[in-house]
């Protein structure tokens, strides 16, 4: 077995690991907030500390970044573990089954592996660096590749929400012209958090699109859209780190890509751009 092979390995017993933290406390846990007010529960935590111990035992060279406990471990590490173990914590508080625990792993900053798993779906989609995207069920396990669908107008585009966009930004946020993106694409979805880059992945759908993204949110997805055949890139075209640059879009084919991106920047002079 390669050295990365058994990285996919442990990152999908971390996510099982992490469901056993979770799942039972789906529907029945109670919220608290950060200090930036975004959502946090015992499952979050609780979750985050059972995969880092895990994570200690058997890679304790590798550093880890998580959302709920921040950055440890060498900074100059090789490796580095990125964790969500909750991503979509809002819907997942009010009950709703599509949130997915994230994690991804980095190679000398480069997305290299990542699973989305899906604890109350009973599904994943995984990935590492030149051996597929492959999607797993109770029942089955099957590789799966992205649509390679050119145009916007035949393609089905989703987003998870409005935030930094043109129709709710705020004064610190980028406008992000969601609007034009609603009027082109053939068709468009409300689809939320990680399941929306996931359904890329697994070419049920075109095109995904977070105009406000965390590292741990970014790092296990990239791996699973790009050896699906896909493409992942942030929204601001002259970033140049995926993982950190704060958002991102997914697609099929990179000219979709390229066109969904360039239809969703601002404009400079704030005209109204043309249908």
């Amino acid at each position: 077995m390669s050295a990365l092979s058994s990285d996919l390995n442990l990152a999908l017993d971390l996510a099982h690991i992490a469901e056993d933290e979770i799942l039972p406390r789906f529907r029945t846990v109670s919220v608290t907030h950060k200090p930036d007010g975004t959502e946090v529960t015992e499952a979050d935590r609780e979750a985050e500390r059972v995969m880092r111990e895990h994570l200690a035992d058997e890679r304790p060279d590798h550093a880890v970044l998580g959302e709920e406990f921040g950055a440890s471990g060498p900074e100059d590490a090789q490796y580095r573990w990125v964790l969500d173990p909750v991503d979509g914590t809002a819907g997942f508080t009010i009950g709703v089954p599509l949130f997915g625990t994230l994690v991804g792993l980095l190679e000398n900053g480069t997305p290299v592996a990542g699973v989305i798993h899906f604890p109350a779906l009973g599904e994943t989609v995984y990935a590492a660096r030149g051996e597929g995207c492959w999607f797993r069920t109770d029942e089955a396990e099957h590789a799966v590749s992205a649509d390679p669908v050119e145009s916007l107008d035949a393609a089905t585009v989703t987003t998870t929400a409005l935030h930094s966009s043109d129709v709710t930004a705020g004064a610190d946020q980028t406008p992000y012209r969601l609007t034009d993106l609603v009027r082109r694409a053939g068709k468009f979805r409300f689809v939320t958090d990680c399941i929306q880059h996931a359904l890329v992945a697994r070419g049920r759908t075109h095109a995904a699109v977070d105009t406000l993204m965390r590292p741990w949110d970014v790092a296990a997805l990239v791996p699973c859209v790009r050896e699906a055949g896909g493409v992942a890139q942030p929204l601001a075209p002259d970033a140049d780190d995926v993982v950190f640059a704060g958002s991102l879009v997914t697609a099929g084919s990179t000219s979709l890509l390229h066109e969904v991106r360039s239809l969703l920047q601002p404009s400079a002079d704030g005209a109204e751009h043309p249908h």
